[in-house]
């Protein structure tokens, strides 16, 4: 028996036979799920329901996801929350708006049904299940960047999409057109921003290296500081003949230095500094060097492919490695290399005051922070003689390798032996936070009067002025006089697993 609300044979004038034949299935559809007794599922389903509400039980997910530590899954839980904005915003704004149709909870369903029913009826009718939408669009957009943590997502996206039918509240072809629609928001997302297994990576040049089965020969210098016991201990398990030395940030160069002289292989652990100090170690020693990430952004051992300590044992068991590009810098009597990017102007300046508040704050507090007080600070842009003209600058930027955009995202690098500095100048003027939000959201290649980017192997800034800040991977040194950037092509050679076919 149906309610008169539901007999959508009558919503439009005339007959149409293959319209009766769906609405008739879907019906069925329904009677068979809602009315269905499943022993100890209802109080676990009418939860899922109320907990989709909102999209709070997937935010809790996403938190869960960033909570592991690990850059796939906090990349995972961001694009499935993208994915899930956009799926909300298109049954919000679209679909509700352009389809329409009478829920079936007037349907006489049994007691035990009307009692699993939820505590408030749904408002107007409509076509595509929001809650059914956005599990399916956080987890399509989980899977496609972690396949791994898709595979735990979907079957809870597919207990909600279950539940909207089984409480009454949905017809199952309103719960399909929201999963579609959802999956449809996931893959406009990753058409937006790529992700990384769509952006391949370079081949870089091939390197000679031993295979340590059992990590003997590795001494891997770990900076404490940087909260990576967890990562080398992982490590330390995957090969238990590797010899790991635990240190303060004040005694990574002294160990590093001890560590080259016993070592067939440098291993560090801790961020891009930390690396950074590594690089110059191995480079003097001619060792090759096992990078484990271990810091708040670790840009050199992403883009080289290694996220954790299973890539890293991977790499060193295989004997896979690669020579890569280092970038050096030089200005009077200080000179050193950077892997990721170096920098003078307004960017050191934010290093600076980022450094000095993120101990008491917090990481991405204190960039905010050091953001507002060096933009609204007054500075005047500093004065360098650059390409055969003197020209006021905010900032000079140099990447040891060429910075692609990804999308709508902050770039990174496929290529870390281009044998390019990628250099981006913000020329100066009354307005520096204006200049610099439009050099960010301008392309790579982009010129105009406010800013610039050239490719280059060599750079030269001649009379810079004394006291003068120069940022390498994230250090920051005073300078004077000229400053020299040129690339070392292939000059360093580093661990990095197999790229799968």
């Amino acid at each position: 028996m149906t309610s008169p609300d539901l007999d959508l044979t009558t919503s439009k004038p005339g007959h149409h036979p293959l319209r009766d034949r769906a609405v008739a299935m879907d019906r069925r559809l329904f009677e068979a799920v809602a009315t269905r007794h499943w022993p100890g599922a209802d109080s676990l389903l009418l939860g899922l329901s109320r907990g989709a509400n909102h999209g709070t039980l997937w935010f809790a997910a996403a938190a869960a996801l960033a909570a592991s530590r690990t850059p796939r899954a906090r990349r995972a839980a961001t694009r499935g929350l993208a994915s899930l904005g956009l799926a909300s915003l298109a049954v919000t704004s679209l679909a509700r708006h352009s389809i329409h149709r009478p829920r079936p909870l007037p349907l006489p369903l049994p007691l035990t049904l009307r009692l699993r029913r939820l505590r408030r009826r749904p408002g107007a009718g409509s076509l595509p299940s929001g809650r059914a939408a956005s599990a399916a669009a956080f987890a399509a957009g989980v899977a496609l960047e972690s396949p791994a943590w898709g595979a735990a997502c979907v079957p809870m996206a597919a207990s909600v999409a279950v539940s909207r039918v089984r409480v009454g509240a949905r017809f199952p072809s309103e719960v399909l057109a929201g999963a579609a629609l959802g999956v449809g928001a996931a893959l406009v997302v990753r058409g937006l921003v790529p992700t990384r297994g769509q952006v391949a990576p370079a081949p870089l040049p091939r390197a000679e290296v031993p295979a340590l089965p059992d990590g003997d020969g590795l001494v891997l210098v770990v900076n404490t500081a940087a909260g990576t016991a967890e990562r080398a201990g992982a490590l330390r398990d995957a090969l238990p003949r590797a010899e790991v030395v635990e240190c303060e940030p004040a005694d990574v160069s002294a160990e590093l230095e001890k560590a080259a002289r016993r070592a067939r292989v440098l291993g560090v652990c801790g961020g891009d500094g930390t690396v950074n100090a590594a690089a110059r170690v191995a480079l003097h020693a001619g060792l090759p060097l096992a990078v484990l990430p271990g810091g708040t952004l670790n840009h050199f051992a992403y883009d080289l492919g290694v996220e954790g300590a299973r890539d890293l044992a991977r790499a060193l068991r295989d004997g896979d490695a690669v020579r890569v590009d280092v970038g050096r810098y030089a200005c009077g009597d200080r000179h050193g290399v950077f892997l990721n990017t170096c920098s003078v102007g307004v960017y050191p300046e934010l290093v600076r005051e980022r450094e000095h508040w993120s101990h008491r704050i917090g990481g991405q507090p204190a960039a905010v922070l050091a953001a507002l007080r060096v933009l609204r600070a007054g500075r005047h842009p500093m004065e360098a003689e650059f390409q055969g003209r003197t020209r006021p600058l905010w900032l000079l930027f140099a990447g040891n390798g060429t910075y692609h955009r990804m999308g709508l995202a902050p770039g990174r690098r496929t290529d870390l032996a281009d044998g390019q500095l990628d250099v981006r100048v913000v020329h100066g003027g009354r307005r520096p936070a204006a200049r610099l939000l439009a050099a960010a959201l301008a392309g790579p290649l982009t010129r105009s009067p406010a800013h610039a980017a050239v490719q280059v192997g060599r750079l030269r800034l001649d009379h810079v002025a004394p006291g003068t800040l120069l940022a390498h991977d994230g250090e920051v040194i005073e300078v004077t006089g000229a400053v020299t950037l040129e690339k070392l092509p292939e000059a360093l050679t580093v661990y990095r697993p197999t790229t799968d076919p």
